[in-house]
Order: C-alpha cells, then sequence, then structure tokens
C-alpha cells in the first residue's frame, strides 16, 4: 500500500517530530511566525482553514521561506480540497475521515492525513491508501491507551499516527516515544493570542524546547 506522502516528506515529519498547528489571523505574522518556528527548530506548520488569512500566509511562507515545509489543516470541502492542490501546500490535513474529501484528494495527488479516532475510521482511510492519520482528539479521545488500542490491529501495514488535541510540553515525551507516532500536532507552540500578540520570542522558546524533547529520545 503506497501513501501521498512521499519518503523524504515523511522522513521529515519524523525527524522533527512537532508539527506546528496555527491559526493566523493576519497575513503580515506570517512570515514573523515562520521565522520564529525555525529558529526553534520547527520546519513543518499546518496552516488550519478557520480564518481567511490561511491561503495568504501559504503563499508568502512558501515564496519567502522555502526552508518551511506548510500544510493546510482543517480541509472541510471538496472546494478546499482543491484549492490546497493548487496551492503548492506539502500536504492537507482534515480533522475527521470524510471519504468524499479523502477521495478527492488521492485524486488530486494532494498528500493526506484525515483525521481518526476509531477502527472504522482507520479503515476508511486505508480503503484510500492513507498510511500517515490524525490521532484526533487525541487526549479526550484517551490519550495513548486509546491510540495503541485501536491501532494495534492495523500495526502490520506500517501505519503512522499524528495525534493533536491535549498535546503540550508535559506530555510530549511519552507520545514521542511510541514508535508509530511519526510527529505530534503541537498548537501549544504558537497559540492563536501568542500570535496576535507578536511574541516570537516565546514561540522560538516553545518550539527548541519542543525540538528538544524529540533529538533526545530519537537522536
Amino acid at each position: 500500500m503506497r501513501d501521498l506522502f512521499n519518503d523524504a516528506l515523511m522522513q521529515k515529519i519524523q525527524k522533527t517530530g512537532v508539527i506546528a498547528v496555527l491559526v493566523i489571523d493576519d497575513v503580515k505574522d506570517a512570515l514573523p511566525l515562520a521565522d520564529a518556528l525555525l529558529k526553534g527548530g520547527v520546519d513543518i506548520m499546518e496552516l488550519t482553514l478557520r480564518t481567511d488569512a490561511a491561503m495568504g500566509a501559504l503563499k508568502v511562507i512558501l515564496e519567502e521561506r522555502p526552508q518551511m515545509t506548510v500544510g493546510i489543516g482543517t480541509i472541510l470541502t471538496l472546494e478546499q480540497v482543491e484549492i490546497v492542490a493548487l496551492s503548492g501546500a506539502a500536504f492537507g490535513v482534515a480533522p475527521g475521515t470524510n471519504p468524499r474529501i479523502v477521495d478527492l484528494a488521492k485524486r488530486e495527488a494532494l498528500p493526506f492525513a484525515p483525521g481518526i479516532m476509531t477502527p472504522s475510521d482507520i479503515e476508511t482511510a486505508i480503503e484510500f491508501g492513507c498510511k500517515l492519520l490524525k490521532f484526533f482528539p487525541a487526549q479526550s479521545s484517551g490519550g495513548l491507551a486509546h491510540l495503541k488500542n485501536i491501532s494495534a490491529p492495523y500495526q502490520h501495514l506500517g501505519l503512522k499516527f499524528i495525534p493533536l488535541g491535549g498535546v503540550n510540553q508535559e506530555n510530549l515525551s511519552s507520545y514521542i516515544q511510541t514508535p508509530n507516532v511519526a510527529a505530534v500536532g503541537g498548537s501549544w507552540l504558537a497559540t492563536r493570542d501568542m500570535i496576535n500578540a507578536g511574541e516570537w520570542e516565546n514561540i522560538t522558546k516553545n518550539a527548541a524546547k519542543a525540538v528538544g524533547v524529540v533529538r533526545k529520545i530519537r537522536g
């Protein structure tokens, strides 16, 4: 079973270990935000389609900071799949597993990580060839214990997961130590309030601290 995430992209995701998941309200914050994360060692981000600024921010970062790998999250409609597929985004992410969304992403050759929380979600994703899956919401659905239980029957397929939702600096190490976790989604690295307040130094510190945990565990 071949996934749309190529080897180079998967290796980068697993090496960095943390994907900054971001809600950005103003395109002007795009470059300072990218620079703050890069300075802290986080070179992968997911810009969520929760605001109108996301696609504009994507364009600016792709043009000005090519070393940053940028994906788009909260993809909920077929139209959004098409827009993201044409945008140059490295990947797409959804909170759930909508067969129509995943099917179109596959047809558009957009590397796509659907959100899963149940075995049925996993099996639907597998049908479309998805091998990198977003485990969401991670903590409130049972955390690592739940992930280990629902993923066990599919271990031989080589699936990898990105837990998001309730993951933070305190529980990061336990997730990163789990073999089938490719990376975690880090919304705490740069919260919406932090971005709006221009807290770039704090964002850099959060990124560096998280990357330090990953490197200590994974080398």
